[in-house]
């Protein structure tokens, strides 16, 4: 019994010898690697042939198994942190570096460092972005990396870190906006002088104005109001410019070539109403007119071919139809204030002329009463009417031709007609006394009233076409006899 008491005794004396002289030494030869590649002063005196766990600085747990803290502030170390030195202490809880001059980016391999719980780097000069790797670091419970030059937005990776309690990031050169960062456990927070924007997210509102003073572009609760924005739009780029102006060049020629072709369509399209009659054409003879006419000028292109027809007298001695008129070539023979005459010629040789009347407003059954008068009407002084046409647009006479030329020819001179332009010499009384039979005829037979401006009409037109055809006929005669 005495013998196994004494067994135990010895084998815990040997087990406290063995666990006082163990030795971290991966940690010891990550440590001495760090100190090795990165400038110091004298302040940091670490002896390989000691144990990691004395040297300054360096703490290790109660088995002396690891290093548990390294704590070296303020001790002169200068330049960037070698990867694989301080990284490969993954059971590290605590790391302060801070007050140095060191510089460079934030190893990525600090991502090792999963069971670290506070972080001091503040007050060195450190730069680039915020390091990535300290964002996978969940287990962190306080995070300083105020006093360097870091640059860049905040990242929102920053929620990853679940368990902070104070994080200071202040006097750096952070721009963007602030994410909304989970404040539920977060006790101490300073984002002071760096160059943030935006508003402050409502989770972060309840810090004091003095964590947020320093950046000029931040705005809400606990500083100054926001204004609303108003968003500049943004200038047209060159090609934006010139495609608008090709675009418009070609909507503007476009335009035009259909403008163009709208007049070129009305220019063809024949006028329904009449021509005004220019100095000109009053000036020029009736029988030097002589000018050739298409279908449309006889009938203004507006003849109704199916509801209305050509209207012949029973004593009438042609046997043609509205078609074979509109097929004829015709001729102008004169203007006058009740229309325009024609010859035209049919197909088959008969001449015939036809009188286009115009401003006529006249109801068909009036117009057809006022047609059978003139049609009765038989004098050898006057030329017979033949046929007639009426519909809305258009009204039509028909009359025999006299080919021996007008009246105006043989009063004025003018060249042309049977007679060659010769003169008439004789007393205009004599003529006068020969026409005047043939109208004074014509008056009892139609019951004239001037007051009635379609009989007017229809008197003028009807002694339009005694005086140039009729007249000129009997003139024509008496000559043949008497001179």
């Amino acid at each position: 019994m005495v013998l196994s008491f004494s067994s135990v005794i010895l084998v815990s004396v040997l087990i406290l010898s063995y666990g006082v002289n163990s030795e971290p030494v991966q940690d010891k030869q990550a440590l001495l690697t760090f100190l090795s590649m990165v400038k110091h002063e004298n302040r940091v005196q670490w002896n390989s042939s000691s144990s990691a766990c004395d040297w300054v600085g360096v703490e290790c747990d109660a088995t002396r198994s690891f290093v548990f803290t390294l704590r070296l502030p303020g001790v002169g170390l200068i330049g960037s942190i070698p990867p694989k030195t301080i990284g490969l202490l993954n059971r590290l809880r605590v790391l302060s570096l801070r007050a140095n001059r060191l510089s460079g980016t934030v190893p990525t391999d600090f991502s090792n460092l999963t069971l670290l719980r506070s972080l001091y780097l503040q007050e060195n000069q450190f730069t680039g972005s915020f390091p990535s790797s300290l964002t996978r670091l969940i287990r962190l419970v306080r995070l300083d990396l105020s006093s360097n030059n870091f640059t860049g937005p905040i990242p929102v990776g920053v929620n990853n870190l679940t368990h902070l309690t104070g994080l200071f990031l202040q006097n750096n050169t952070f721009s963007g906006s602030l994410p909304a960062i989970n404040s539920d456990g977060l006790d101490d927070f300073d984002v002071s002088n760096n160059n943030l924007t935006g508003s402050i997210p409502y989770t972060l509102s309840k810090f004091p104005a003095s964590s947020f003073a320093g950046n000029i572009g931040l705005c809400g609760a606990p500083l100054r109001a926001c204004k609303p924005t108003y968003r500049k739009s943004s200038g047209l780029s060159t090609g934006a410019i010139v495609a608008i102006v090709l675009g418009s060049v070609l909507v503007a020629l476009l335009f035009l070539l259909c403008l163009i072709l709208f007049l070129r369509k009305q220019q063809r399209r024949p006028d329904k109403k009449e021509k005004p009659v220019t100095e000109e054409t009053r000036a020029a003879p009736p029988a030097e007119a002589g000018t050739s006419s298409s279908k449309d000028d006889l009938t203004g292109g507006s003849i109704e071919r199916e509801r209305n027809k050509l209207v012949f007298f029973e004593s009438g001695v042609y046997s043609f139809d509205l078609e074979d008129l509109l097929r004829a070539s015709a001729e102008v023979l004169g203007k006058g204030s009740v229309g325009t005459s024609y010859k035209a010629v049919l197909e088959e040789g008969t001449a015939v002329v036809v009188k286009r009347l115009k401003d006529v407003a006249a109801s068909k059954r009036e117009f057809e009463m006022q047609m059978e008068k003139l049609g009765k009407i038989k004098h050898e002084k006057v030329v017979p009417l033949r046929a007639f046409y009426y519909s809305k647009d258009e009204k039509l006479l028909v009359y025999e031709f006299m080919p021996n030329g007008s009246l105006s020819a043989l009063l004025h001179g003018y060249s042309g007609g049977f007679h060659g332009g010769r003169r008439i010499d004789k007393s205009f009384k004599t003529f006068f006394s020969l026409w005047g039979n043939g109208f004074i005829y014509i008056i009892p037979q139609l019951s004239l009233n001037f007051k009635f401006k379609t009989k007017v009409i229809f008197v003028f037109s009807f002694w339009y076409f005694c005086s140039y055809f009729c007249h000129y006929h009997c003139i024509m005669h008496f000559f043949s006899h008497h001179v």
